[in-house]
């Protein structure tokens, strides 16, 4: 076997494991909160389940700031992703044999559970061991990698993987289907951990004393309270939770809308078809709304841009009104609506992670950065639990006019936030 490539440092180039490990950490979280929709809705479950159950698995993600100390100082980043990325393999296999169970639902999710705890501590983890294996010249110079290698774990997790099993659908019943594709990412995940055991550089000691936990919780009430003393915080906490209102709640019913039968208001595609339009053409349309909206922002600043990115994130989605409405058999007509509403959210979205830089900028940026996320994920959830029984009681068409009043508080919330005109220029 050929040595890995190696830095003037001597460790293991970057080349080797940045791009493997920004895959690795986008696959599980694209899993757990989309393709887990996908299945479920194939799997006979309601809208109304779906969404309530599928939605709690935020929840990680939401109080992962509350555990990131102790993956600070317990081992190395190092274990941490080697040992989540192996639970991880381990969760993907877990669902894959709990889907012939009669009471598959409720023993997937926890398996479900176990894969969304992993991966945001490998999150964690990962980003700190970013931080620490690259100077920080090194650091902008492959941001670059990392964005587009999470994006191709999204294309893997919510595109290549649903696109399997619905092929796998034609040949073989259902859960066969989803337990082969399950099977092929736990097969994915545990050839990454065995690639990143050897290949990730050991750029941090073990520790060699007992870490002080009355210290570490007395820096982390100071990070918590100095958070909650910045200026506007809850107009800042506001927009954090309501800017994607709308959005929240359509991302859970936007895939059973499409698998749904026309009689019950839906499009009846078939799986592949929805792997194809929402893994691939919506991915890359995601994309590149993100980018055109990253170099526009360069250029103007955030405080030009918010409204109008406020506007990409929450117009398009009308386009489902119509698609509820009329109900299209064409599959260009649909993926091309489904294209402009995600290259809008790509763009806005930009909006939203520059707010969430400017908020954190200070003296506990890292800290205050994951604040600022969990608040971000519980944004997601709430609104998400509650989307599947709204939507039952409304129908497609009445929801998605739904979605659409609940980006108000959002664009009202922008009119009171206090950004300084030249965040996010180029100097």
């Amino acid at each position: 076997m050929d040595k890995p490539a190696r830095s003037a440092s001597g460790l293991p180039h970057p080349l080797t494991w940045v791009p493997s490990l920004y895959y690795t950490e986008g696959i599980p979280y694209i899993v757990v909160v989309s393709l887990s929709v996908i299945m479920y809705k194939r799997m006979g479950i309601s809208n109304t389940d779906i969404a309530l159950y599928t939605s709690w698995l935020y929840f990680p993600w939401v109080i992962k700031p509350f555990w990131s100390p102790l993956v600070e100082v317990l081992r190395t980043k190092r274990f941490w992703i080697i040992s989540m990325q192996l639970i991880m393999g381990a969760g993907f296999a877990g669902v894959a044999l709990m889907l012939p169970l009669e009471g598959f639902f409720r023993y997937s999710l926890l398996f479900f559970w176990l894969l969304a705890f992993s991966s945001a501590t490998h999150d964690i983890a990962a980003d700190g061991f970013y931080m620490l294996g690259l100077r920080q010249n090194q650091q902008a110079f492959y941001v670059g990698f990392r964005s587009t290698f999470y994006r191709l774990a999204m294309i893997t997790g919510q595109g290549l993987i649903v696109i399997l099993a619905g092929l796998l659908e034609t040949k073989v019943s259902l859960v066969l289907a989803w337990q082969i594709s399950l099977g092929v990412l736990a097969v994915i995940m545990i050839a990454l951990w065995l690639y990143h055991s050897f290949i990730l550089p050991k750029v941090e000691e073990e520790p060699t004393t007992k870490p002080d936990l009355q210290e570490i919780l007395q820096e982390f009430v100071k990070v918590f309270v100095d958070f909650f003393q910045k200026k506007q915080i809850l107009l800042i906490l506001g927009f954090l939770l309501l800017y994607r209102l709308g959005e929240a709640q359509l991302v859970k019913m936007t895939s059973p809308f499409m698998l749904d039968a026309r009689a019950d208001g839906g499009l009846a595609l078939s799986t592949q078809a929805v792997g194809t339009i929402y893994g691939t053409i919506g991915v890359i349309a995601l994309v590149l709304g993100g980018i055109l909206g990253g170099v526009l922002a360069s250029i103007n600043g955030l405080k030009y841009w918010i409204w109008w990115m406020a506007i990409a994130i929450n117009v398009p989605n009308g386009l489902y009104i119509l698609l509820a409405h009329h109900q299209p058999e064409s599959i260009l007509l649909i993926a091309g609506s489904v294209a402009i509403e995600q290259f809008g959210y790509g763009f806005g979205f930009t909006a939203f992670m520059l707010f969430l830089i400017y908020v954190a900028d200070g003296k506990h940026k890292t800290a205050h950065y994951a604040l600022g996320t969990g608040f971000m994920a519980m944004g997601m959830m709430f609104p998400g639990m509650a989307s599947g029984w709204i939507q039952q009681q409304l129908g497609y068409e009445n929801f998605f006019i739904w979605v659409l009043i609940a980006t108000i508080p959002g664009f009202i919330l922008i009119k009171f936030l206090h950004i300084d005109p030249a965040f996010g220029k180029k100097k």
